[in-house]
């Protein structure tokens, strides 16, 4: 079983029900961090919380869904972040964020900090995405770039997840030197080609995949939405249906989830890009980043 560690920021979220909201929790790493314990591995989730009372029920929850908590650090004066989720009638997701002086942002300068990166250090896997590199200041960047560089000097592995937020960036300029830097220690890269395209990147899957693997990715999988996904051999491999979502938040944390969760356990690109389909699908046609239930459908042949 692998040790996989998920670094980055978890908020509150608030999602439409009706006539009323309902409280919940995500964020694009926390949410393959809890596909990935689901499908059995062992995770923890390195992040910080706010003093808000909304913690500790989080960190009860996770545990619950079996994610190891101990990474989870306490910042003593900022809340947890909070994002609000609303969908459109073909399940289309928009949402509004609360996260400016989220606990996370500071996640590399509490004093627990130094110890947790003795622990994420001995990893297997380390995931972080362009999410993770934006909410934090220069030098916390730079030192999650230095321990994934460690991680990988120890014989583990880098996964990241190229996941574009203009808002969270002073322009696209800033965003594609961040994701560059994280792409030169990645093993493994997850680039969506909608994200690249907005950044101002390559314009077709085989030119991100390209410009991922020129960069130092070992191996590229870009994501196409319902279309699929292109592996690092330029095949394509498709959904094995095109579904109707009733809400496509988290699609790609799970396809994600789905893909590490096999490779982590020896599959090939292909087997494991089918695995991330089948548990993105699972998860569009559910309301909710992390759908309550578990997806028990197995993964297809």
């Amino acid at each position: 079983m692998a040790r996989i560690v998920c670094v980055g920021e978890a908020m509150l979220e608030l999602s439409r029900q009706g006539e009323g909201w309902a409280l919940g929790y995500g964020g694009d790493t926390l949410n393959t961090a809890i596909h990935l314990a689901r499908a059995g591995h062992d995770v923890a989730y390195f992040t910080a919380l706010g003093s808000d009372p909304f913690a500790d029920d989080l960190r009860r929850r996770w545990a619950a869904e079996g994610l190891d908590c101990s990474l989870a650090l306490a910042h003593p004066t900022r809340q947890t972040g909070l994002y609000a989720i609303s969908t459109d009638a073909r399940g289309e997701r928009s949402f509004a964020y609360w996260r400016d002086t989220s606990a996370a942002r500071e996640m590399f300068a509490l004093p627990g900090a130094a110890a947790a990166l003795e622990q994420v250090e001995r990893a297997d896997l380390i995931h972080f995405s362009l999410i993770t590199l934006a909410i934090l200041p220069a030098e916390a960047r730079k030192a999650l770039l230095a321990l994934a560089r460690r991680v990988r000097a120890r014989g583990g592995k880098v996964s990241f997840d190229g996941n574009y937020r203009p808002r969270l960036w002073q322009d696209a300029a800033e965003a594609r030197t961040a994701r560059d830097s994280a792409i030169a220690v990645a093993d493994i890269g997850l680039p969506t080609l909608d994200d690249e395209i907005a950044m101002g990147g390559a314009s077709s899957a085989p030119a991100v995949s390209a410009h991922w693997q020129a960069a130092g990715c070992r191996e590229t999988v870009v994501k196409l939405g319902e279309a699929g996904c292109l592996l690092p051999d330029a095949t394509i491999i498709a959904p094995d249906a095109v579904l109707d979502p009733v809400d496509t938040s988290g699609a790609g944390d799970a396809f994600n989830g789905g893909y590490l969760a096999e490779r982590m356990r020896g599959a090939d690109p292909r087997a494991a890009a089918r695995a991330g389909h089948a548990l993105a699908g699972w998860t569009i046609m559910r309301p909710g980043a992390i759908p309550a239930d578990t997806f028990a459908s197995g993964v297809p042949n």
